[in-house]
C-alpha cells in the first residue's frame, strides 16, 4: 500500500495488543505470570514477555519489537514489488506458547507492520504480514480440522479467496526441504476436509 499510514496508531496498537495477549494467557493460570524485559538498541526497542512454569503453560512467550534501518531485510522483500532500498521501520508482535500438557498443541503466531521510505517514487510504502501455525507433538484429525475451521472463519471477512491463498503460502513457508514435510498442520489433505 502506499497511502499515508500512521506507524506510531499502528505501533501503539502492536503494543496493546501484546499486553492483551498476555492477559489473556495468564486467565488460564493460577499463580503463574509474564515477566517483562524491556529491550533497547540503536536499532530501535522492545519488550520481551515469557510467562514459565505454569499449570497450563510450561512456557509462553510474547514479545513486540519497534525497529528501524538503512535497508529492508531480504525475508521483508521477498513477496513485495519494488520496496526499495532505503530506510524502514518494522514492528511487530510474536507470540510462542508450549503448554504443559503434550496433547496439546504448540502455537506459534506472528503480526508485522512495514514501513519502506525508499520507493521507486520517494514515496512511503507500507505493509502488513505475519501469520500463524500449530504444531502439535500427538496430532489428531479433528483437532486439525478445527483449526483449520477456526481460520477458515477469520478469514472470511476478507473474502473467498483468502483463506486458501494464505494457506497455499503458509504450506510454502512452514515446509521443511531437509525433512520433506511441513511443521504443523497446514496439510493440504486436511483443507479439503474443512469445507
Amino acid at each position: 500500500m502506499d497511502e499515508p499510514l500512521d506507524s506510531r496508531q499502528v505501533a501503539a496498537c502492536f503494543a496493546d495488543l501484546q499486553q492483551r495477549l498476555c492477559r489473556g494467557f495468564e486467565r488460564f493460570e493460577d499463580e503463574a505470570r509474564f515477566a517483562a524485559d524491556p529491550w533497547e538498541q540503536e536499532s530501535g526497542d522492545g519488550v520481551s514477555r515469557v510467562l514459565a512454569d505454569g499449570e497450563t503453560f510450561e512456557k509462553a512467550g510474547v514479545n513486540y519489537s519497534r525497529v528501524h534501518g538503512n535497508r529492508l531485510p531480504p525475508a521483508a522483500t521477498t513477496a513485495r514489488l519494488e520496496p526499495g532500498d532505503g530506510r524502514f521501520e518494522a514492528t511487530g508482535v510474536s507470540v510462542v506458547a508450549h503448554p504443559a500438557n503434550p496433547y496439546v498443541p504448540t502455537a506459534h503466531c506472528n503480526v508485522r507492520f512495514f514501513v519502506s521510505h525508499g520507493g521507486a517514487d520517494s514515496r512511503p510504502m507500507w505493509w502488513f504480514g505475519g501469520g500463524f501455525d500449530l504444531t502439535p507433538c500427538y496430532p489428531f484429525l479433528e483437532d486439525v480440522i478445527e483449526w483449520h475451521r477456526a481460520a477458515r472463519a477469520a478469514c472470511a471477512p476478507f473474502g473467498d479467496d483468502v483463506y486458501p491463498r494464505c494457506k497455499r503460502r503458509c504450506d510454502e513457508y512452514f515446509f521443511l526441504p531437509h525433512r520433506n514435510e511441513t511443521r504443523g498442520v497446514g496439510l493440504v489433505a486436511v483443507a479439503n476436509k474443512v469445507g
